[in-house]
């Protein structure tokens, strides 16, 4: 089948590039390497590293994260680098320890050990890190919440939470040929996208809350639906050569379009750009639409009108930032 042209994927919004991108590379790299990711002995269960330094560099974590977040302090930059890092470095640890040989027990245990991490008894503290993986998240524990975002702690742990579980569910689905059904995946994406910590990653790099009194608003929570669905869906129209050809994954959309739907792969593919640039413009029609209407309706004054357009603007710089990276970085190249 032929490759996808991600250039049909929808991206509104401009490419900004965060200006501390320069010092970014050289000392996340030193950190992917403290933590075992990098030429390490330990970092898969074969003795094996994660990633060689090519394959590393490569990845261009550095520019993916200058590109979500254009306007994130040096200190801010460099914390969200490390996650984006350790996301990835999760990612590819369980599909070589697991996905590819098929070990569902095996997903589980690990999936057990790394909740300790990430939702551990105060009482008894984090264990002893066993791997690459379980070292960089306890890492990364000790520095992501400073003071000013304190209140995301819980949200954002159980958000990782749902992110390696799904890993496990994804795993299930593919051994079993149980293709996830199109009302039910967008949700599911969404957690297996990590897509619930984006909003901390904005407001990381904004500075800028969602005003207390329409966070849950219905328009809110449409809104941010759609800025996570264009996240995840994206991501499996880039990856679509990689999960389903090399990896025999089910859980892609344009899979879970061409099953749902009972259409052939090829008309799958169109389909599923499709329905991403429909999500991409949602998010725009929220935006530009329903937000000023629930801003006057709720009678929000100047400075929470202020910080809600820049948490907004932020989300749609961190999408243009993703696009650029899926049509742009190797790891997505066909």
């Amino acid at each position: 089948m032929r490759a996808i042209e991600l250039p049909d994927l929808r991206m509104p919004y401009p490419l900004r590039v965060n200006p501390h991108l320069a010092g970014l590379h050289a000392e996340n790299e030193a950190w992917a390497l403290e933590m075992g990711m990098l030429d390490a002995t330990d970092g898969l269960p074969d003795g094996k590293a994660i990633w060689n330094r090519p394959q590393f560099q490569a990845m261009a974590v550095d520019q993916l994260t200058a590109w979500t977040l254009p306007d994130a302090a040096p200190a801010d930059l460099r914390l969200n680098c490390r996650f984006n890092i350790w996301a990835l470095a999760w990612d590819d640890y369980f599909a070589s320890a697991f996905k590819q040989g098929g070990d569902l027990q095996g997903a589980l245990e690990f999936t057990a050990r790394l909740r300790t991490f990430l939702m551990p008894d105060r009482a008894i503290g984090l264990p002893e890190p066993a791997n690459a993986v379980e070292r960089g998240i306890a890492d990364l524990q000790q520095h992501l919440f400073p003071p000013r975002l304190s209140h995301w702690r819980a949200a954002f742990n159980y958000a990782l939470v749902r992110y390696v579980e799904a890993g496990v569910e994804e795993l299930s689905n593919s051994l079993a040929g149980n293709v996830p059904h199109l009302f039910d995946y967008a949700p599911f994406r969404r957690d297996s996208f990590a897509a619930h910590t984006a909003p901390y990653s904005v407001e990381l790099s904004t500075g800028a809350r969602i005003p207390e009194r329409v966070r849950y608003s219905r328009t809110v929570r449409e809104l941010i639906a759609a800025f996570m669905d264009v996240m995840g869906l994206a991501n499996d129209v880039a990856s679509y050569e990689r999960e389903v050809h090399e990896e025999n994954d089910v859980n892609n959309l344009v899979v879970v379009i061409s099953t749902s739907m009972k259409i052939p792969l090829q008309e799958a593919v169109p389909a599923a750009v499709h329905l991403v640039n429909s999500r991409m413009q949602d998010f725009e029609k929220i935006w530009q639409e329903k937000v000023p209407l629930l801003a006057d309706q709720t009678g929000l004054q100047r400075d929470e009108r202020s910080a809600l357009h820049a948490w907004i603007e932020g989300a749609g710089a961190f999408l243009s930032g993703l696009h650029a990276w899926y049509t742009g970085a190797s790891r997505y190249a066909h």
